[in-house]
């Protein structure tokens, strides 16, 4: 299921569907990196570099006595100051707390020019301050896209082999030459282009697994968010069906008298007859609606097991594939009743779909209750989990999902529901040959947002390989399991929501 797809029943009016196949072209794509970092960090970060240099220069000039060029030095520090000041002025017209991709890449920038300068000053690669061209590289890849953090590594790069080729004597002590031999700087150097490159690199890393576990966190959220909008939905059709009772029986009382009173055969017999028929059909449309278990209810806040099994499994129905759905209890008792979460629903069909996207002809869902568990096992006879894939299944962006058959079907579902009929007669679904959703291409996001939601209501969630049969492959086994107390529907419970 596409990552803020809800759930569409079997029984959706057709604008409903039609709408559902507008959301699906809005899904969010994959993380795009490079906000940036915002004014005010950079300054204070800039602040903290210049306090450092400019301590670092007064001790070695006047505590240890090192003959370096003091007031060369202080000038470029003084650039570095200027240029902050600018930055405060330019943050004061500006909102400076927002992220900025292409003034942090300048002011990174400016940062490598003015420690190459300094360095250059002071002994180049001799120095070990040099270490500090890595900071501006790695804040780059850690913040900014590809482009501009790529750009400021070359820089950096760049003010490396420069230091090599050219720098001033490190500054030593009076009377004294430290002269480091060529194969030696040429070491460091090399130390500093791999420590730029390797730490850019696991920033980067990082950074773009914190960008992708944030969206799919987000996706998960958004998809709970909509089932909980569905269900109050629901709560809201079954209030209006109770408050809309009374009226009607109101109009089926007095077209009965109307038609006993009017002539047989008048135009006002027809009249009455003809509106009770249409009270009695407005009667029957409201039974239905207040029929319908919607968590927002809080009769309707529970369900049978099985029934949540053939819940789930209902929109996957039809697409040339077998369910077979079976419940297993303790001899001598019935089956439970268990909570009918927005969570547990969306993340079971979720687990369901991905199965019927992988089966061959047949899924399998059983549910298993003993004294203290109740665990739900979906089983397909597809080529099962890939030895890839399954030390990473969990993950956001895992995924080897092929083109789903039961989506392609919805689709063309969709796009019938939303053409335009001609004369009288609905348009057959045109054949759907592009993906709908991200995730038919494989996002991986629809097993991540199943497991998160269902492990927030207390469940565990494992992989593995189904039994095979008749020499043919297990396929893919996903079990849910939860403590019994904590997803039954106990008989005082359901009295207690009753009164």
């Amino acid at each position: 299921m596409s990552p803020t797809e809800a759930p569409i029943p079997p029984h959706a009016p057709l604008h409903l569907l039609a709408q559902a196949g507008g959301e699906l072209a809005g899904l969010p794509e994959l993380p795009r990196r490079g906000r940036g970092l915002s004014l005010r960090t950079l300054i204070v970060l800039r602040w903290l570099a210049v306090i450092g240099q400019t301590c670092a220069i007064l001790t070695a000039y006047f505590a240890l006595h090192f003959p370096l060029p003091l007031w060369e030095c202080l000038t470029v520090i003084g650039a570095g100051v200027a240029m902050n000041l600018a930055t405060m002025a330019r943050a004061g017209r500006i909102d400076g707390s927002l992220p900025d991709g292409p003034r942090t890449a300048a002011q990174l920038g400016f940062d490598i020019l003015q420690l190459a300068t300094l360095l250059a000053l002071t002994g180049g690669l001799a120095n070990p301050f040099c270490l500090l061209l890595v900071a501006p590289v790695t804040i780059a890849a850690a913040a900014l896209p590809a482009r501009q953090a790529v750009i400021l590594g070359v820089m950096a790069l760049i003010a490396v082999g420069f230091l090599f080729s050219w720098s001033l004597p490190l500054p030593w002590r009076l009377h004294e030459h430290l002269e480091l031999p060529g194969l030696y700087r040429l070491g460091l150097g090399l130390a500093l282009v791999t420590g730029v490159l390797f730490t850019a690199g696991y920033a980067w890393k990082v950074a773009a697994d914190a960008d992708k576990l944030e969206l799919a966190l987000a996706t998960t959220q958004d998809v709970l968010q909509r089932e909980q909008r569905l269900a109050a939905l629901g709560g809201l059709a079954a209030a209006a069906a109770h408050e809309l009772g009374t009226p009607l029986a109101t109009i089926q009382v007095v077209a009965k008298e109307m038609l006993r009173d009017a002539a047989p055969g008048s135009p006002a017999a027809e009249d009455a007859s003809l509106i009770l028929q249409q009270a009695e059909r407005c009667r029957a449309i409201l039974k239905q609606l207040s029929a319908q278990p919607q968590e927002g209810d809080a009769l309707f806040a529970d369900i049978d097991l099985k029934a949540l099994l053939e819940e789930v499994a209902q929109p996957h129905r039809g697409f040339d594939l077998d369910f077979d759905i079976s419940l297993k209890v303790p001899p001598g008792q019935a089956a439970p009743r268990v909570r009918r979460l927005p969570e547990i629903v969306h993340g079971l069909s979720t687990l369901v779909e991905n199965a019927a996207d992988f089966a061959t002809a047949r899924v399998q869902l059983t549910a298993v209750v003993d004294a203290g568990w109740i665990e739900i096992d979906i089983v397909d006879d597809g080529p099962g989990f890939s030895s890839e894939i399954l030390p990473r299944l969990g993950e956001p962006y895992v995924t080897s999902r092929p083109q789903a058959k039961a989506r392609r079907a919805l689709a063309a579902q969709i796009a019938s529901a939303s053409s335009p009929a001609r004369r009288g007669r609905r348009a057959p679904p045109p054949p759907v040959t592009a993906p709908i959703a991200p995730s038919q291409g494989g996002m991986g996001l629809g097993f991540f947002i199943a497991r998160t939601l269902l492990e927030r209501t207390g469940a565990k969630v494992s992989v593995g390989a189904g039994a095979p049969a008749k020499g043919q492959p297990g396929g893919a086994l996903v079990s849910v399991r939860w403590a019994r107390q904590a997803l039954e529907v106990t008989a005082s419970a359901m009295d207690g929501g009753g009164t």
